[in-house]
């Protein structure tokens, strides 16, 4: 069954279960490092999911855990297997941000993803221009144009991956009206995007909301994308991306909370037949 699981949420599920472990046993990450004979930052790095672990290592730390059931072992033991198997992605660990990198991750092996959107389009449905376009405007540090190219073709080579899968997760996205109206690459581009959310959502792929000027709905959350699973025991996870700030939340109580706003934001929204009619009407205003 462990071997269901990509490398991510692999991943997720084995840090889990050895901070647990730890826990448990009454140890503090000083102690066991000093154990293990390892720095404080790699356990702590493998406690947050950043950093895989050996199978050796797995089973030497449980040890020490005092966790000695065959089962509970052999189990940990596989889920550090399938969390050290190289993915499309991994070729860019050393170039990503490590919550960007593992949020790629974790879109990889989701069934569900719930965007909102206060500014810009998510990178899953941005046209090869408008990714362009937000690499030359809105991040003006990258100014590296073998860099800015790598970094559209990994935003494309995401869109592939994602909605080529023979099980693609569902897709939602509630939008600022406002993000719609910021003309990013100029008029012809951002015409473009739109037409392109337009395709999508006509072609059923994604499901688009929209979030009209006239809503007294706000949230002081930002945007962010809720990630979920098929497993029910896997839990949800909210992934925060804006300037200055990328971080991956596996809170309960903080997940709880953005998947309320969502669900508020969704009903005070335009359903989907009038959402689709008002982008394409924004498009055609662009279209003199």
């Amino acid at each position: 069954m462990t071997t269901a699981y990509g490398p991510t949420v692999g991943r997720r599920k084995l840090r889990s279960a050895i901070r647990r472990a730890r826990e448990a046993a009454g140890f503090t990450q000083e102690q066991a490092a000093v154990a293990m004979d390892w720095s404080l930052s790699k356990l702590i790095r493998i406690e947050a999911g950043y950093v895989s672990i050996s199978t050796n290592d797995v089973k030497a730390l449980l040890d020490y855990y005092q966790v000695r059931d065959p089962k509970q072992v052999d189990e940990l033991v596989q889920l550090a297997r399938v969390a050290r198997k190289r993915t499309w992605w991994s070729q860019y660990r050393d170039a990503l941000r490590p919550a960007y990198y593992s949020y790629i991750g974790l879109e990889a092996e989701s069934s569900e993803l719930c965007f909102y959107q206060s500014v810009g389009m998510p990178g899953l449905l941005q046209t090869e221009a408008y990714a362009q376009a937000v690499l030359r405007s809105a991040i003006p540090r990258l100014d590296d144009p073998d860099e800015a190219q790598a970094s559209v073709a990994l935003r494309l080579r995401r869109q592939r991956e994602v909605f080529d899968r023979a099980d693609p997760p569902a897709i939602v996205v509630v939008f600022d009206e406002a993000a719609l109206h910021r003309q990013t690459g100029g008029p012809a581009v951002i015409r473009e995007q739109l037409l392109h959310l337009v395709d999508l959502a006509e072609s059923g792929r994604i499901t688009v909301q929209i979030l009209p000027f006239t809503s007294t709905i706000y949230t002081p959350l930002g945007q962010f994308v809720i990630v979920r699973f098929a497993a029910a025991e896997d839990a949800d996870v909210v992934y925060l991306e804006s300037t200055g700030l990328e971080d991956v939340i596996d809170d309960p109580d903080e997940v709880t909370a953005h998947l309320r706003t969502f669900t508020g934001l969704r009903a005070a929204a335009l359903d989907p037949a009038d959402s689709t009619r008002r982008i394409s009407e924004i498009a055609a205003a662009l279209a003199g």
